[in-house]
């Protein structure tokens, strides 16, 4: 089916959609027979200055839009980033409840702090880099610098040039944990290396920009900060980078889909919004390239074959299809598209980097009765209040999803290590990766409890 409004057949309804219209129950006042346009996220970061009304879309220009429409986008107006001014002295604290303690206290001071300067309040989050700054970066430094000497034969001024590129770089924290670390340890490295950031954010982008020229130690004068998303990127970067993505993609867009019950054929989610502001989600047979292509390549995966968790046993499928009421599609299932397109971004025009990615595997709160699904929250009177659905006001909710690292890995292989092609990616817990790369003694607490490691159990890495 076509754009609503147009004369094709109509969209697939499921279950609890044909419920609504049984009981009479419409989802909007609005007059449903108005012809709506169908936009993208990229549409509507150019055209509108407020939510669009009357538009149709993807899943993923849908939750794309609400959070970073550079006008009215979660990330345009909405999300700070907590950044403590100086970094901990954990063996200071008695364990990990007082540095917790610690924490929650200067969170809390700086959330009145915004309450009391904004009518509209702000969102404050913090990242692993943050909080266990600077020897979070440095772990990441270590990592960075012992497998570009292994890649070089061991030798001690590293071989050639050292390359990195970071995607979304925050306040410009990690960039500098790398940079410092580097030009302090490994000074015959650090005197022919290149640190390239990649913002989408103007804001941040000048921030990061400050933050590398800072006064107070002397400036990194080989950083080139690029004010653009990884999606626009062009040029082909040949030559051994590494590629650091820290806390991203569990904000990248995800579409969802339904399985027809009796065939499995897929259908692609769309959003309609109406001409008062509501919202209503319908189902289509799959026609867009970005989602045919993921599925292709997952379901080309074996040794084990990927099954989506959405879609029962054909069999259960049947039976249930014989009893009353029963669903005519699927659970819905959220699916990564924005991240499998980064992992093509990578292969085409990163053909020989090597991959530091981190993000969350498992979240509390997710959206109920999907695959998948993410978390939904916003902030009201200091509280972060999840929702039950992404069917919300664009820019006031923060949506972030968990990632399932074993299928990222297998679909990065795909298209970044085709054919085998050596050296094949990796999966490790956040724990292991600060085992292997940490100075642990640093941020262990008095009694013998270390942020660096019982923190962040639900992040993960995949290296490559």
């Amino acid at each position: 089916m076509g754009p609503a409004g147009s004369e094709q057949q109509p969209a697939f309804k499921g279950y609890i959609e044909s419920v609504r219209e049984i009981l009479r129950m419409p989802a909007t006042t609005a007059d449903p027979n108005i012809p709506a346009k169908r936009v993208t996220a990229e549409y509507c970061a150019e055209r509108f200055a407020k939510p669009p009304k009357n538009v149709t879309m993807l899943t993923r220009d849908f939750i794309g839009d609400s959070l970073y429409n550079p006008s009215y986008g979660y990330f345009s107006k909405q999300a700070l980033i907590f950044s403590p001014k100086e970094g901990y002295d954990f063996p200071r604290f008695r364990d990990s409840a007082d540095f917790l303690n610690t924490i929650g206290r200067q969170y809390e001071e700086i959330e009145r702090e915004l309450d009391d300067i904004r009518s509209i309040p702000r969102q404050l989050w913090h990242t692993p880099t943050e909080i266990l700054k600077p020897w979070y970066g440095y772990s990441v430094a270590q990592h960075i610098v012992r497998q570009h000497k292994a890649d070089q034969g061991g030798r001690p001024d590293g071989g050639s040039p050292l390359t990195v590129y970071e995607m979304g770089g925050g306040n410009g924290t990690l960039m500098m944990n790398i940079l410092d670390y580097i030009r302090e340890h490994e000074p015959g490295i650090y005197s022919r290396m290149e640190y390239n950031l990649i913002e989408i954010s103007p804001k941040l982008a000048k921030q990061q920009v400050s933050q590398q020229a800072r006064k107070h130690v002397m400036p990194h004068a080989n950083v080139n900060i690029i004010n653009k998303s990884i999606f626009d990127w062009k040029a082909t970067v040949d030559r051994p980078c590494f590629f650091v993505a820290m806390e991203v993609i569990d904000n990248f867009a995800h579409d969802v889909i339904r399985f027809d019950y009796v065939t499995g054929e897929p259908y692609q989610a769309f959003v309609r919004v109406y001409d008062d502001g509501e919202f209503e989600e319908y189902y289509e047979p799959v026609s867009d390239p970005l989602i045919q292509d993921y599925l292709r390549v997952r379901n080309s995966l074996v040794s084990p074959q990927h099954r989506s968790a959405a879609l029962p046993p054909a069999l259960y499928r049947r039976i249930r299809s014989q009893l009353p009421l029963a669903p005519n599609l699927s659970k819905p299932e959220f699916i990564p598209t924005k991240a499998y397109e980064f992992c093509k971004v990578l292969g085409r025009y990163f053909p020989r980097h090597r991959l530091v990615l981190s993000d969350f595997y498992k979240l509390p709160d997710t959206l109920p009765g999907a695959v998948t699904s993410p978390v939904v929250q916003t902030r009201f009177n200091g509280s972060m209040v999840p929702c039950e659905t992404y069917l919300v006001q664009p820019g006031w909710f923060d949506i972030f999803f968990p990632t399932d690292f074993e299928l990222l890995r297998r679909i990065y292989d795909v298209e970044c290590r085709p054919q085998g092609v050596e050296p094949m990616s990796r999966v490790c817990t956040q724990r292991a990766f600060a085992m292997e790369n940490a100075a642990l003694a640093q941020t262990r607490t008095r009694s013998g409890e270390n942020p660096m490691l019982d923190f962040y159990e639900n992040n993960k890495f995949l290296l490559s």
